[in-house]
């Protein structure tokens, strides 16, 4: 074909043209946005846990095994030197004595021990997850794993990364673009075995200075039939 003839396509052929311009517009405006807000998401992330290693809260943790409630538990928390959070535990009036008498079953006690050792696997799974880490975001994001949805109320975008840190998994991140800050995150994974699923539900909150808190979670490990809901509040600066 001339180079003449090749200014005049036949129509369809003119259409699948435009077509595929505009979609590849539209992917490239799309992608742009989305790199745009990912940059946003993981300043504010950056930015709110040095916020938050000012302070010290009070943590309080529900535990539901088999549809049964447990005693909850409370605990003084805040960061330590080398960025974990340091627990103490709060003890309850009459919890001791509970706990003493528990302690009497050699069954019991290996029981609760059993399950709070899956517990701190489990907790240490979601560390990678929970804060959402940065270079495990821009990978997802450069591996074409990454996408980005309008949230229900205006202002309100939710970026989903699949594949973030095993096959399978999923971070869901709601962010307010409007206040620069996380609305809610969810997490899918699961431990050594996909049938072993973990999920959790966060809503994230503010204090009146504007540090982004994760308010309440909701940990749900199906392969055990047990619930852990944890709600944080009674944040002080420390001195």
């Amino acid at each position: 074909m001339k180079q003449k003839d090749a200014l005049f396509l036949p129509p369809y052929l003119a259409v699948i043209a435009i077509v595929s311009l505009s979609m590849a517009a539209m992917a490239q405006q799309g992608n742009a946005e989305l790199g745009n807000r990912l940059a946003a998401v993981k300043q504010s992330i950056a930015q709110n846990q040095q916020r938050l290693h000012q302070y010290q809260w009070t943590e309080t943790t529900e535990v539901t095994l088999k549809g049964e409630p447990k005693p909850p538990k409370q605990a003084l928390c805040q960061y330590g030197p080398d960025g974990q959070i340091q627990k103490t535990p709060i003890m309850q009036e009459g919890a001791q004595q509970q706990r003493t008498g528990a302690l009497k079953s050699r069954a019991i006690k290996k029981k609760t021990e059993e399950i709070q050792d899956y517990m701190d696997q489990v907790k240490t799974l979601l560390t990678l997850y929970v804060p959402p880490d940065p270079q495990k975001l821009q990978q997802a994001y450069q591996t074409g794993n990454a996408s980005l949805s309008k949230g229900a109320s205006q202002g309100v975008v939710i970026l989903a990364f699949h594949n973030y840190d095993k096959p399978g998994d999923e971070l869901t991140i709601t962010f307010n673009a409007q206040r620069k800050k996380l609305a809610q995150l969810n997490v899918k994974t699961y431990m050594q075995d996909p049938s072993e699923s973990v999920t959790l539900d966060a809503q994230f909150a503010s204090l009146p200075d504007g540090t982004n808190y994760p308010q309440k979670t909701v940990l749900n490990m199906a392969a055990k039939q047990m619930v852990v809901t944890t709600t944080n509040s009674q944040y002080q600066k420390l001195q």
